[in-house]
C-alpha cells in the first residue's frame, strides 16, 4: 500500500459504504476494538484506507468463515502480535550485523596491536633505534669510556630472566 493511502481519511459514512457494511456496525466494531479510527478534536472518527482493509478482513471472516466478534478480535491481536515480532527481528539481524561487524573492526585492532606487540627495537650507544628479529640480539661493541653496553642473550650470568640488561661503563 503506499504512503497515500494511510493518509487519506475518510467519514464514518463513506468508510462504511467502501467496506460494504453499515455506520453502525462501524461503531460497534470501533467500540469492540476491532478497527481503531483516528479521531478529530470533535471526537469524530476517521478511517484511513487501511482502516478500511481491516473492516473488510472482520466481515469476511465473519461472514464467510463463520468465526465470532471476540475470534476475529484474537485473530486480529495475534497478526498484529506476528507484525510486531517480524520487525523486531529485523531490528535485531541488523543489530546482529552491526555487532559482527565491529567485533571483526575490533579483532582487526588486536591483531594489529599483537603484531605491534611482537615487534622488537634496539638502540645503539648513540641512541640509533632499528627493528631487530624476535629473538635476536644484536653483539655489543667493544666498550668504550661511558657508552651502555648491551648483553646478549643469553646472559652470561645463570639467573632465569628475560630481562635486557644495559648498564655503562666508566664514568656517568
Amino acid at each position: 500500500m503506499n504512503a497515500r493511502a494511510t493518509t487519506t481519511t475518510y467519514v464514518i459514512s463513506v468508510a462504511a459504504e467502501l467496506a460494504g457494511m453499515h455506520p453502525q456496525t462501524l461503531r460497534q466494531y470501533d467500540r469492540l476494538g476491532l478497527v481503531t479510527p483516528q479521531r478529530t478534536r470533535g471526537r469524530g472518527r476517521r478511517y484511513t484506507a487501511r482502516d478500511v482493509e481491516r473492516l473488510r478482513e472482520v466481515q469476511r471472516l465473519s461472514q464467510d468463515e463463520g468465526i465470532n466478534l471476540e475470534g476475529i478480535r484474537r485473530i486480529l491481536q495475534l497478526q498484529a502480535d506476528i507484525e510486531k515480532l517480524r520487525s523486531q527481528r529485523e531490528a535485531l539481524a541488523e543489530e546482529v550485523t552491526a555487532l559482527r561487524a565491529e567485533a571483526e573492526r575490533l579483532e582487526q585492532i588486536v591483531a594489529e596491536a599483537r603484531h605491534r606487540r611482537e615487534r622488537v627495537f634496539s638502540a645503539n650507544a648513540r641512541g640509533d633505534v632499528s627493528a631487530v628479529r624476535r629473538g635476536y640480539r644484536p653483539a655489543a661493541p667493544a666498550p668504550q669510556g661511558g657508552e651502555l653496553v648491551h648483553v646478549p642473550w643469553p646472559n652470561p650470568v645463570p639467573r632465569q630472566s628475560n630481562a635486557l640488561v644495559l648498564f655503562a661503563t666508566g664514568r656517568h
